[in-house]
């Protein structure tokens, strides 16, 4: 189950960050659409998956301290 918390850790973090840089990078210059996307909601997306891959972490270090 390790390896699976730190994967997933990993993987939401890098996506949401670069979720997030996209969203404030597309903000920035002006653009409120990508595609049929809004930026807001590729925004939350991101914030959500760093989220995601904090609470991965937090569940990986709880799961080694119980041993």
């Amino acid at each position: 189950m390790e390896p699976l918390l730190l994967w997933i850790g990993r993987l939401a973090g890098i996506g949401g960050v670069l979720a997030t840089l996209v969203a404030f990078g597309a903000r920035a210059a002006g653009v409120w659409h990508l595609g049929s996307l809004q930026i807001g909601s590729l925004l939350q997306a991101g914030i959500a998956l760093t989220s995601l891959g904090a609470l991965a972490y937090v569940a990986l270090i709880a799961e080694r301290s119980a041993r």
